[in-house]
Order: C-alpha cells, then sequence, then structure tokens
C-alpha cells in the first residue's frame, strides 16, 4: 500500500471536518486488480441491485455484511484501512458491511442528501461512532458525479431522514438552511484514494450524465463500544481478522470470484434502513 496507517494530523482534521481525504492510499497495482475483479466478477453483478433515485436515474449497488478472502475481504481487512479506522473511531473496529456503488456512464442515478446514521441509528446503533473508507475505483469528477460532503456538517447531530424515490434522505429544509452557513465540497478523487467519513456527515452525489463510470467500494466500520443493542440485517460486533496489506496483491492474483465465501449478501428487500424509516 502507498500510504499505511493515517497520521495523527489526519486524525484531528476528521475531527474537525468530519471526513479526511488520503491520496494514494491503494496504489495503482492493488486498485486496478480491484477494478477488474470487480467488473469481471459475475455474482457481484448478480448480487446487485438498483434504488431509484427520485430523479428519473438508477443506482445500482452490491451489499455484502462480512469481509471474505477475496480481494474485497482483504482491502476491508488490511491493516492500514482498519488501523485507520481504529485511529478515527477511537476503538477497535469491526465490519459493519461494505459495498460496491456501480455508476455506470450516461446511466448512474444520483444519491439524495443524507447521513449514514440516518440510517444506522433505526439498527440499534446507539451512537454515531462509525466511519466509512470510500475507496475510488474510478476517477471521480464532478462530471460524472463525485461525493459531495458538507464540511463540518457532523457537528449538527442526527437529521430527520424521509424516503424520496427508493432512498432515504434528510429533511431538505433543514439541509437548504445548513448549506447558507457551511462549505459544500465536491470531493474529486483518482483510483485508489480513500475518502473516510463520520457517520452524521452530509453527503450526496449527482447523476452520471459523462461517458466515464464511476464505480467505488466503500468498507464501513463500528466501534466495538458502539455494538448494536439489537439484531437487524447488519452484524453486531464480530471481531475482524486483519490481514498484512501485502494480501490485497495476492487475492488479486488468485482471482477467484465472490461466490467462494460467505459474504452474507444483501438484496433491496432484507436491506431495511431506508424502509424503516416510513414503515415500509
Amino acid at each position: 500500500m502507498a500510504k499505511g496507517v493515517i497520521s495523527d494530523d489526519l486524525v484531528a482534521d476528521y475531527a474537525e471536518d468530519g471526513y479526511v481525504l488520503v491520496r494514494g492510499m491503494l496504489d495503482d497495482v492493488e486498485v486496478g486488480l480491484l477494478s477488474r475483479a470487480a467488473r469481471e466478477d459475475r455474482v457481484l453483478d448478480e448480487k446487485s441491485f438498483e434504488k431509484g433515485d427520485g430523479e428519473g436515474g438508477i443506482v445500482r449497488l452490491s451489499l455484502w455484511n462480512h469481509p471474505t478472502n477475496t480481494i474485497y475481504g482483504m482491502i476491508a481487512r488490511s491493516i492500514s484501512i482498519v488501523e485507520s479506522a481504529e485511529k478515527l473511531l477511537g476503538d477497535e473496529a469491526y465490519h459493519y458491511h461494505s459495498k460496491m456503488i456501480m455508476k455506470d456512464a450516461l446511466v448512474g442515478g444520483a444519491w439524495t442528501w443524507h447521513q449514514d446514521y440516518g440510517y444506522w441509528y433505526q439498527n440499534g446503533v446507539l451512537a454515531p461512532n462509525l466511519t466509512s473508507a470510500y475507496i475510488a475505483v474510478d476517477p471521480a469528477t464532478r462530471q460524472n458525479g463525485c461525493l459531495q460532503v458538507i464540511r463540518a456538517s457532523h457537528t449538527l447531530g442526527r437529521i430527520e431522514h424521509q424516503l424520496t424515490g427508493d432512498q432515504a434522505g434528510a429533511d431538505p429544509e433543514r439541509v437548504e438552511q445548513i448549506l447558507k452557513r457551511y462549505e459544500l465540497v465536491y470531493v474529486e478523487m483518482s483510483p485508489g484514494d480513500v475518502l473516510y467519513f463520520h457517520a452524521n456527515m452530509l453527503h450526496r452525489s449527482d447523476q452520471n450524465r459523462s461517458d466515464n463510470p464511476r464505480w467505488s467500494m466503500i468498507c464501513c466500520y463500528n466501534a466495538k463500544s458502539n455494538d448494536p443493542y439489537m439484531e437487524s440485517h447488519h452484524p453486531r460486533y464480530t471481531p475482524l481478522a486483519k490481514v498484512p496489506d501485502s494480501a490485497i496483491r495476492e487475492a488479486g492474483a488468485r482471482r477467484f470470484s465472490a461466490d467462494a465465501d460467505n459474504a452474507a449478501w444483501l438484496d433491496d428487500r432484507k436491506d431495511l434502513s431506508a424502509r424503516q424509516l416510513t414503515g415500509r
């Protein structure tokens, strides 16, 4: 891995801004292996499902609960990724879930403004002490619908969410007022860059109207001390077996499919986070 565990300075930036962008955390070989594996993976494609964005666009994603011995699992379990998350959480981290976001050229849909904790609160998670490692598989630009964040919005606490299309979004009137006082940041990324962001960080993305795909993999981590008090469709505390960063290349070279492991895939009927907000 090109970067290793993040520095204390970046931890301080994360506490202030709610996110930190680490350039080149995965090197060119590692992210190249990830991109090739994801695009050739029949199981990943078969397990994908779609969510309408309320604007006529469709977001396609695959989501799984448990890291495996595939390249996806090796990234989610790699020392640099996990121990960076632990520094941000101030605690032992466990894998809450991972997902591949497949925002395809010309048709990839938008994500409405939301907080991840706006969903995960429904799962018995008492505190917003979770972080997500957002890994750019393709270049992410304003033209192909890169992630947008509102700097320091994680300090505002949990905001009420409501259903927009198939997605749960933050109260639009409140977001409108937040944008008058807080900075909107377009997070443009190169393949291998990793964005860590707080569970209460407001974020969204536009539709992909470009000729270029914008795929990304997101590994979500919860703190051990924040173990949910009830069972849900995402796991309670499960010890995470870390692996050396070198395992990413080794797994990429093996090229076996995701169906070789029990990843605990979720489909739209089991992903209850958004529907719980409206009783659907």
